[in-house]
């Protein structure tokens, strides 16, 4: 090991994924850490406890497969010695082919994991500004706080970029109407881990009627008309809104499901819930991220087939995201360019989705470590899904950035052109994980075995 001041800690500065990866990856490097994280001092507008990597929205990591974006980020994360992945993997929940999990013991179990360590001192306090001195890793997610958010922006001299998020709400299993829900995946691939429920053209044209006439919450911070809505995460509300059949080819698509009580026919439309704990207590509806107001949502989510008697334990919330200018401000590292010593990582860098911040995590907490111990910041290859990310976030178009989920839209092309989908996102993925392999080599990355998920087809 190289050598290192005595007294030397990182802070790192955030409890959600992003800061619990990367306050893990520098304790288990044997270097001391200082853990902030507010709540429940202070909650944000989305957040309900004071766990350390609350999952506030889904509870679902995406596709696990390896040849999807997700699966295949999972896959990465796993052979870096993720503890978020690693958690998640213990904590599943039945979701097809998803990598969902009990959202409580997930986040119970990174909370004790974290808080026992010997070399991390977790104080549960608020930063209202970022240590001018020593080696800091910022991961205060797309919440921070005002007073933090004014000092982010008094030492970057930009203004952030905002969208709005939004959350699904969640109804208790028992009081779904499974004569009508069926249990069932799409195309019958995996476990069937979804209760899916069917509309008929009347049910449908209903309640999307009365989605587009129901009451909205009002935006706190912005006016609608200034608000910029994250594409991968509308409010069912703003999809109806864009025509009669735009959820009838999104969240509420029909296809590869058969209702049992009419086989051979096709359901108009079909609304999805997946499960969020291990004793299959509690559904999410998929897809509906939504800004009503909760009285308007019991009114109108109770229309859906299967849930007129539905129990909500959550209704869905939506609340301002807020993000930097990364290709004006980070580079590949997640170092600010101009602060080599101060690394950002979660959404507030502009990633999108829990694996993307556990991504962030694991690079910017290692690169803290390097560059204590004066060790060049690691790059990862761009031919990976996280390398591609950050390559992504900081190489954007800086007047119209925008956040980014895992996809393969950002990878570096094919030596040779693939036309059929499935076997190009295979090929990707073969590339993906060999250059990883290599590139842990050239690095001296130790890299755990690489167990790929099961192939789901396209």
């Amino acid at each position: 090991m190289d050598s290192q001041p005595a007294d030397s800690a990182i802070t790192v500065i955030g409890g959600g994924l992003a800061g619990t990866e990367a306050a893990w990856q520098i304790a288990q490097a044997g270097i001391p850490v200082r853990f902030y994280e507010m709540r429940p001092q202070r909650l944000s507008p989305a957040h309900h406890s004071g766990e350390l990597a609350e999952l506030v929205c889904s509870n679902s990591f995406g596709a696990k497969a390896s040849d999807r974006a997700t699966g295949l980020l999972h896959s990465e994360l796993r052979a870096l010695g993720s503890i978020i992945i690693r958690t998640a993997d213990r904590h599943q929940v039945p979701a097809g082919g998803a990598l969902a999990v009990d959202r409580s013991q997930f986040s119970q179990e990174l909370t004790q994991t974290l808080a026992h360590h010997p070399l991390i001192d977790f104080r549960r306090e608020e930063v209202t500004e970022i240590p001018r001195q020593g080696i800091v890793v910022l991961a205060t997610g797309p919440l921070t706080s005002p007073a933090l958010s004014e000092d982010l922006q008094r030492i970057t001299g930009l203004e952030y970029l905002s969208f709005f998020d939004a959350a699904s709400p969640i109804v208790v299993g028992e009081s779904i109407d499974q004569t009508i829900a069926f249990l069932a995946s799409r195309y019958d691939r995996g476990e069937a881990a979804y209760l899916n429920c069917p509309f008929t053209k009347d049910e449908y044209l209903g309640f999307w009627t009365a989605l587009n006439q129901g009451e909205q919450a009002p935006l706190k911070d912005f006016d609608r008309e200034t608000a910029k809505f994250f594409e991968a995460c509308l409010p069912v509300e703003e999809l109806a809104q864009r025509g009669e059949d735009t959820l009838r080819y999104g969240p509420l698509k029909p296809v590869g499901l058969t209702d049992p009580r009419h086989p051979g026919q096709r359901p108009y439309a079909i609304a999805q819930l997946r499960q969020e704990d291990k004793q299959g207590q509690l559904w999410n509806l998929v897809g509906f991220q939504t800004n009503l107001r909760w009285g308007e949502q019991q009114r109108i989510f109770r229309m859906i087939p299967g849930l007129g008697q539905a129990e909500f334990v959550r209704m869905g919330v939506m609340h301002r995201n807020t993000f930097l200018n990364a290709p004006k401000l980070l580079t590949p590292s997640l170092s600010f360019g101009d602060r080599p010593t101060l690394f950002a990582a979660g959404q507030l860098t502009g990633t999108e989705g829990y694996t993307a911040a556990a991504a962030g995590g694991w690079l910017a907490g290692t690169n803290a470590t390097r560059v204590l111990r004066g060790q060049t910041p690691l790059v990862l290859p761009p031919t990976t899904m996280a390398g591609a990310l950050f390559q992504y976030i900081s190489t954007a178009d800086i007047k119209h950035f925008q956040p980014m989920p895992p996809n393969f839209g950002i990878f570096p092309a094919l030596p040779t052109k693939i036309r059929n989908k499935q076997q190009r996102y295979g090929a990707y993925r073969d590339r993906a994980l060999r250059d990883l392999e290599d590139w842990a080599k050239a690095a001296d990355v130790r890299l755990l075995p690489i167990e790929l998920a099961a192939v789901v087809p396209g």
